[in-house]
């Protein structure tokens, strides 16, 4: 299974000290060597917007490999999901006017293409434009931090 994560789920690994939770940084390490764990690079453009972490910015300029460009069949995915005019809230008006990085439809929209699930913070709430809803709409997987590492048996 490969996971693509949302700037959510990845700032909030702050959380996960490197100097106690060790195993959690090696695990993430092991699925990145495998491109189980990657996302897109409209998240790294959204987190340089956002407050950097110092843990989580070096660790994550370590590995921009997981940064993936969008493909082709991603964006046209991304137009599918813009289809849809309730989705098209997904980019706020603040976040049009002003221009800024908005990753959520194209984490959605690598997840559809390359068969993986969403790791996202966000949490379904009925008739809002979130990323759990329209993963529910298209059919594609999503979870929480706490449902990723459930799903790898991580224990600590």
């Amino acid at each position: 299974m490969t996971y693509i994560f949302d700037n959510g789920s990845l700032s909030k690994l702050k959380h996960f000290y490197p100097q106690i939770f060790q195993s959690v940084w090696t695990g993430l390490d092991q699925l990145i060597a495998t491109e189980k764990l990657i996302s897109t690079r409209e998240v790294w453009n959204e987190m340089q917007n956002g407050q950097p972490h110092i843990t989580t910015t070096a660790w994550l300029k370590q590995r921009q490999k997981i940064f993936m460009v969008p493909t082709g069949a991603e964006l046209s995915f991304v137009a599918e999901i813009f289809r849809i005019p309730h989705f098209r809230t997904l980019i706020g008006e603040k976040e049009q006017l002003r221009g800024t990085p908005v990753a959520d439809p194209f984490v959605i929209a690598v997840a559809k293409v390359r068969g993986g699930t969403v790791v996202t913070e966000e949490l379904f709430k009925p008739n809002a434009s979130k990323i759990p809803n329209v993963c529910a709409h298209f059919n594609v997987p999503c979870i929480t931090l706490e449902g990723f590492m459930n799903s790898q048996s991580w224990k600590f």
